[in-house]
């Protein structure tokens, strides 16, 4: 796209501290597990964008990247169509931004910055004006904390197997005791192994797999009341309430503001 490579091979090495890649994926788009030198902001401009990493996984919409520290291995896959619009930064140049992967706004300035970045030659002029768009991306590229649907991944074996059985369905009634009899754990067991790998409860967890959930299929287009019956919630007003308790706005506006 814009006359550039879309394969992020070739923007690991380049005499330039920033290189930026547009790619235009379609919905349920599967990248497998990958790593690089460089560190990485993964933004779409539209749909929403599941990212995978030994940390966790995080779902994002339009408004929002993840950042990817460089040579952590991750994976991605796409809910609706999703232009994406990456940024591939040395580590030098990145010393400001923070060491695990996370969730970071991304501003209007930000994003009419990135989507400059892409159309800019990879062996741009440094004193020049593209240089000078760079430079000002990459002070514009500041952590700024926010609501992030952020599962975090346990390394106990039998914990991971249930995390695996919540995000296949987290519509159904888990409670205490079905989680812990899917896990082969006693109640008590799984309260206290569950909070110490994950740092979450496990009623927290599930609503943060209903929440990614939520967000993929919102990016397809699915209505709100379709997505409250399949996350279980008798009404849509019920599935709106948490959804407002948990990230501080209704479905249809987590989508529209950074």
């Amino acid at each position: 796209m814009y006359g550039k490579s879309e394969h992020r091979d070739d923007y690991q090495n380049v005499p330039r501290p920033v290189a930026a890649m547009a790619r235009d994926l379609p919905d349920g788009h599967h990248i497998p597990e990958h790593h690089h030198p460089r560190a990485q902001l993964i933004y779409g401009t539209t749909g929403a964008i599941t990212v995978a990493t030994g940390h966790g996984v995080w779902a994002v919409p339009a408004t929002r990247g993840v950042w990817v520290p460089a040579g952590l291995t991750h994976a991605m896959t796409c809910a609706g169509a999703v232009a994406m619009r990456t940024l591939y930064i040395t580590p030098q140049s990145a010393w400001h931004l923070p060491a695990d992967p996370t969730v970071v706004s991304v501003s209007p300035l930000l994003r009419e910055l990135i989507d400059e970045a892409t159309r800019i030659p990879v062996e741009y002029d440094r004193r020049g004006r593209d240089g000078r768009v760079m430079e000002l991306l990459l002070l514009e590229l500041a952590p700024r904390p926010v609501p992030a649907l952020h599962l975090p991944a346990p390394a106990d074996p039998r914990l991971v197997d249930l995390c695996a059985a919540i995000r296949r369905s987290p519509g159904e009634r888990w409670t205490t005791a079905s989680a812990a009899a899917h896990a082969h754990l006693s109640p008590r067991s799984l309260h206290r192994r569950f909070g110490a790998a994950t740092g979450m409860s496990l009623a927290r967890w599930v609503q943060q797999a209903r929440l990614v959930q939520a967000v993929t299929l919102l990016a397809r287009g699915t209505p709100v009341t379709s997505v409250a019956t399949d996350l279980g919630y008798a009404t849509p007003s019920a599935f709106t309430a948490m959804f407002r308790r948990a990230l501080g706005t209704t479905p249809s506006a987590y989508f529209e503001s950074a």
